[in-house]
């Protein structure tokens, strides 16, 4: 029997604005949330003991009770970055690299198997003296899941660990059986999502326990090659080991950029975004020294009621210059998108994505235009990695509703860093 680890770092972000003034962020109100995008900034973290007042995570500015006094710091991802690298390399003091999977920027799977006997600690008094050195090499309060396999550790985090005095769940598969069978809501469960709750909803399903009295036959039926996953996971069982992730091997590539708008755009000032996003994309597809043959775009508007639009085009050629790209995602847009809708949220994906050798066009392209091109691309890629991305901009980056010379200063959507380090409301 294996024993697995899945350890958290509790509210990552406002801990991190925590520990770096000093505070204890249990007994600290503070949110980690951009500003100057107004009373609707999304909170990209709220700490422990805002919480406890109510305050949930992912919430906006504006709905914080007006009662609640709160810090507020603005997001600095390049800092969370390297609390991340860090809390791996306190791993690496004690695991091989081959028995860790990072999860997530604040989330690792640990395979502790091996070292138990080693360490000379039952499985819980190894999670609990990590979780200890987390806390006093850097400040970082943080919840572990103990489980005989990857899901049960999961779930032993995110279910178990949250009523547990320590913040350490323990589950193996009768013990999930026993506690977690009746558990509602079902979207509690690691990736049993809203859609697949109402699905199994119209069969009278709430729970894991009545995912194992449906004939299979109906979950391959509703959920095809998925239901296997399902079924594996309503008994508590998980096949797949750490090796098997590392091992993996994707058969097809895509590579994907997304985007929440400032504030509701109109048809036209979204489609400047989109050109943005192409033109960028392209880029970052010759960096990374690949091509894409397919080019798709997803719209979503700022009333819920109202799906998100998608649209893809296929390229005719392997290419991952700039014009055939934001050509390919122009045309799309305009195809798929409504027009009589404000917009707020922006995706853009290439399909086909393989490497730059398997570049191909057709018998009408102007190859000496391509190639020049090229060049082009190529030294402005050099020019921004050498004086920063905003250092050679297209000239439709400076209209007011563009935002790519803002989103040039952040990472992973959100601002890489500010000078200031405190905020108050």
């Amino acid at each position: 029997m294996r024993t697995y680890f899945c350890i958290d770092m509790k509210s990552f972000y406002a801990s991190v604005e925590c520990a770096e003034r000093g505070w204890n962020p249990f007994e600290t109100n503070l949110v980690v949330a951009d500003v100057t995008r107004g009373r609707n900034a999304l909170c990209l973290a709220v700490s422990p003991k805002l919480k406890t007042l109510g305050v949930k995570n992912r919430c906006r500015l504006s709905d914080i009770p007006r009662g609640i006094a709160y810090e507020i710091a603005p997001p600095r991802m390049a800092l969370y970055i390297e609390y991340a690298a860090d809390i791996y390399s306190l791993y690496l003091d004690y695991f091989d690299p081959r028995d860790i999977h990072v999860y997530s920027i604040d989330e690792s799977f640990i395979d502790a198997t091996d070292y138990l006997a080693l360490m000379g600690r039952d499985a819980i008094g190894l999670a609990k003296f990590l979780m200890n050195e987390i806390a006093s090499r850097y400040r970082i309060p943080s919840t572990a899941g103990v489980g005989t396999n990857l899901y049960l550790a999961k779930i032993a985090l995110d279910i178990t660990a949250k009523h547990a005095r320590d913040h350490i769940g323990f589950l193996d598969e009768e013990t999930y059986r026993k506690t977690l069978w009746d558990h509602r809501p079902i979207t509690d469960f690691w990736m049993v999502a809203g859609g697949t709750a109402r699905r199994l909803e119209r069969y009278g399903v709430f729970d894991m326990r009545g995912i194992t009295k449906l004939p299979a036959e109906t979950l391959y039926k509703l959920f095809g090659k998925d239901a296997e996953i399902l079924i594996d996971h309503a008994w508590g069982r998980e096949p797949c080991l750490i090796s098997d992730i590392k091992n993996y091997k994707s058969k097809s590539k895509s590579v994907s950029f997304t985007q929440i708008l400032p504030r509701d755009y109109t048809f036209e000032e979204a489609r400047t975004v989109i050109h943005e996003m192409a033109v960028n994309g392209a880029g970052e597809l010759m960096k990374r020294k690949v091509i894409a043959g397919k080019v798709g775009i997803f719209v979503g508007y700022t009333h819920d009621e109202i799906a998100p639009t998608k649209g893809n085009l296929r390229l005719g050629v392997s290419t991952a210059l700039a014009s055939f790209i934001a050509e390919a995602a122009l045309k799309a847009y305009d195809e798929t998108t409504r027009r009589d809708v404000p917009i707020r949220r922006l995706g853009l994906f290439f399909e086909n994505v393989c490497d730059e050798g398997c570049e191909g066009y057709d018998l009408f392209t102007n190859f000496e235009a391509v190639e020049k091109e090229k060049k082009v691309q190529q030294t402005v890629l050099e020019i921004q990695g050498r004086f920063g991305k905003n250092a050679v901009l297209p000239a439709f980056n400076y209209l007011p509703e563009g935002t790519q010379r803002e989103r040039n200063g952040f990472i992973g959507g959100h601002r890489a860093g500010y000078a200031d380090k405190s905020g108050k409301s």
